[in-house]
């Protein structure tokens, strides 16, 4: 894992999307063709607002999934997964994904598992963007996170740091209303990813960040795992690294 701090979250979400998009292109060049993971949440406002922008990715060879999506959340909800990034990516497009494969939550869990882990064997994942949580999570698997799982989405059960993270970027109006479970993308299948961009920005981020950096790789810090990633890139904006000892 290799480590970019940049000033601002803004310079930060500019140079991850403007890497991701050269690694997305270069996966095209190689296999004509480009299979993504993109990620949600506060996080990834600005890394997503110059993706969709980037010039130099033949848009229409690229297969979109993502990492989440809440049980028992529409596509219409304001904190539906589907929505926002239909809304901040997909639609923004000039050219049109070859196809996105949006995690529908609204209906059985099971049975949505079991119909993206039939599709996403077919699309080996070229480049996954990512985040880490406050509570050191990658995308819904908090810790201790569950390392032996093989299958791609499985159902898990959000801890209370998570539920009151999602309250606090304001997705939800009180912790009632935050779902406790989520249908998500497993450990062990983001790490399948040829690479990995990583954007952090934010101080609630910090000490996540000092764990998954200087920590130990366990379950207890589920974004520790990152470091035995061949191709990870982090980038932190100043606020996010500032708890790093150097």
């Amino acid at each position: 894992m290799k480590v970019v701090v940049s000033n601002t979250k803004d310079l930060n979400g500019d140079v991850a999307a403007r890497y991701g998009a050269s690694l997305i292109a270069d996966a095209i060049s190689r296999n004509g063709k480009a299979n993504v993971i993109l990620a949600t949440g506060a996080s990834q406002f600005e890394m997503l607002s110059v993706l969709h922008t980037c010039t130099g990715v033949d848009w229409s060879k690229v297969t979109c999934f993502h990492l989440d999506e809440y049980v028992g959340c529409t596509p219409e909800h304001p904190a539906s997964f589907q929505k926002y990034l239909k809304e901040r990516f997909a639609d923004k497009l000039k050219t049109p994904l070859a196809a996105f494969h949006y995690v529908d939550g609204s209906g059985d869990p099971q049975a949505e598992c079991k119909r993206l882990n039939e599709l996403i064997v077919n699309f080996p994942i070229d480049v996954a963007f990512i985040g880490i949580g406050e509570n050191g999570h990658l995308a819904f698997n908090d810790p201790p996170c569950d390392m032996k799982t093989e299958e791609p989405y499985i159902i898990v059960t959000l801890d209370e740091a998570c539920r009151k993270q999602q309250l606090g970027e304001g997705w939800f109006k009180t912790m009632d209303d935050v779902p406790t479970q989520a249908i998500s993308m497993s450990m062990k299948h983001i790490l399948k990813s040829t690479a990995i961009v990583c954007t952090v920005p934010d101080e609630r981020k910090a000490t996540a960040v000092k764990n998954t950096i200087e920590g130990e790789v366990s379950p207890t810090v589920p974004a520790s795992y990152l470091k035995e990633h061949e191709q990870t890139l982090l980038f932190l904006d100043k606020n996010a690294a500032s708890k790093l000892s150097a």
